[in-house]
């Protein structure tokens, strides 16, 4: 039966990240990725499902015209916390990304095969830049290395949820960062 953490059930009680410290981040990058895009076409490309919280509030930061398209792509098997290694697009982007400047906005890196492997895929669509933006870095987990530009938090190798991170499909509307404890 889960706890109750913060007003919210939820099946561990270890705070990874509370939702103060992960908003004042996300703030400071926002600020940041302004900085560095204006004057830019930009395009926030969301990996989904994990992204999109992250993503809602990282675009409220960025006060430059900018569009949004999603990607959905998958690695895990149904209710699996580790990754099969064969990636699936699921749903692809609907706009042409030709000449844009693309910022791809991930939850969480740990092996990085899924983030190569969509790298790979944009930048054959000839993109004027690809950069990324992670709120999570797992890097102990790290197998394929990938370029991150953004980093909200270096976190250890241990299972995380909330924040639009699940836990078998369940937590992502949590407003913190959990680990879970068996």
């Amino acid at each position: 039966m889960p706890e109750t953490v913060l007003g919210y059930a939820a099946p561990a009680k270890d705070i990874l990240i509370e939702p103060a410290v992960l908003q004042g981040r996300i703030a400071e990058l926002g600020k940041q990725i302004e900085i560095d895009y204006a004057g830019q076409e930009l395009v926030l490309v969301c990996i989904l499902k994990g992204g999109v919280l992250f993503l809602t509030d990282l675009m409220r930061t960025i006060h430059i015209p900018h569009a949004i398209d999603f990607m959905a792509v998958s690695s895990y098997g149904i209710g699996a916390r580790e990754t099969t290694g064969i990636v699936r697009i699921i749903m692809d982007l609907e706009r042409d990304i030709r000449g844009k400047h693309v910022l791809l906005v991930e939850d969480i890196i740990d092996s990085g095969r899924t983030l190569h492997y969509i790298c790979d895929v944009l930048r054959a669509r000839e993109p004027a830049s690809l950069k990324i933006c992670t709120l999570l870095d797992k890097y102990e987990r790290r197998e394929v290395e990938v370029p991150l530009d953004y980093v909200g938090f270096h976190i250890p190798n241990e299972f995380v949820f909330g924040y639009g991170l699940d836990l078998d499909e369940l937590y992502r509307n949590l407003p913190f960062i959990g680990v879970v404890r068996d």
